[in-house]
């Protein structure tokens, strides 16, 4: 689709509930076969008595190229699925095959859930509510109005996006790349007037995590592959509560320093139930169960 039907007004209306309806949706990206995706998505349709299938369309498996991620979305579509998650490395190459983007997908310029339904494909983004929710239901007396986040690529600007949305009046994001966190900072200030965002290099946030509330790791350090903490453990303290957007482990390096230095913390698990839970209300209108999905979730990592 043209660029020009992408940055048209915003009219999307949520889909209405069908319980009837026989739901095909399914997961776009690379590498892709060990998803857990596909039995959250499942195991609550199933809870709610829906008839709902899951596919997997991994690039790797079907032997195409990243840059084939939009002609893929079309073709979805002529198949008569209802919807799409996205995830790397297809979240910003599905655009073109999109005829509107949401407010925030816009914004962020990455899309993780694409919506089929009256005659147009729609590109969302629901890794934010994903984080937001998750914190809120992780450490609900959390305090966030200072936060550090470290890490400026496509979790991390999800993750400044919903710290801001939710009130957050002091972020420092903070990169090994300075220009990719100032970057960010630069996309997002203009949208929260309100609210300070400013941008660091990664070994220069000593002073901000002493006065901060929180910390968030939106980088892949810790996940399988990537050992490692992204900041000196000495600098946590246990005034502060700790975030992880990894979920493979849950338990990372950083999450298990932090706890046992007595900080509130939150593992990536609720971030990826989130933005499941999110996708299953844009596919079918039908409101997910965060928790059940969360104990269907943690079920499956065990």
């Amino acid at each position: 689709m043209n660029q020009q039907a992408l940055a048209s007004t915003w009219a999307f209306q949520p889909r209405r509930a069908e319980t009837n309806h026989r739901f095909v949706v399914g997961l776009l990206g690379a590498g892709i076969g060990g998803s857990l995706t596909p039995r959250l998505h499942e195991a609550e349709a199933a809870r709610l008595g829906l008839s709902y299938t899951y596919r997997i369309i991994d690039l790797d498996a079907i032997g195409e190229q990243a840059d084939k991620s939009a002609a893929l979305v079309q073709g979805a579509a002529d198949l008569g699925y209802d919807g799409l998650n996205v995830t790397y490395p297809s979240k910003q190459l599905v655009q073109d095959g999109l005829d509107a983007l949401s407010p925030d997908a816009r914004i962020l310029g990455a899309v993780n859930t694409i919506t089929f339904h009256d005659g147009k494909a729609v590109g969302h983004n629901t890794d934010h509510t994903g984080f937001i929710g998750g914190f809120r239901a992780g450490l609900p007396s959390a305090a966030a109005n200072s936060v550090v986040q470290i890490g400026a690529g496509g979790a991390g600007a999800a993750v400044a996006f919903g710290l801001l949305r939710a009130g957050t009046k002091h972020l420092v994001i903070a990169d090994i790349e300075p220009a990719r966190a100032e970057s960010l900072a630069a996309r997002l200030s203009p949208h929260f007037p309100d609210s300070e965002v400013s941008a660091t290099r990664t070994d220069s946030v000593s002073g901000d995590i002493r006065e901060a509330d929180g910390l968030v790791n939106s980088t892949p350090i810790g996940m399988v592959g990537y050992p490692g903490v992204p900041v000196d453990i000495e600098l946590i303290h246990p005034g502060l509560w700790v975030a992880d957007v990894i979920y493979r482990p849950l338990e990372t390096q950083l999450i298990k320093a932090a706890r046992g230095k007595g900080c509130a913390v939150l593992d990536g698990g609720r971030m990826v139930v989130g933005q499941a839970a999110a996708a299953f209300e844009l596919f079918t209108g039908i409101p997910a169960d965060a928790d059940k999905m969360l104990a269907t979730f943690r079920q499956a990592v065990s």
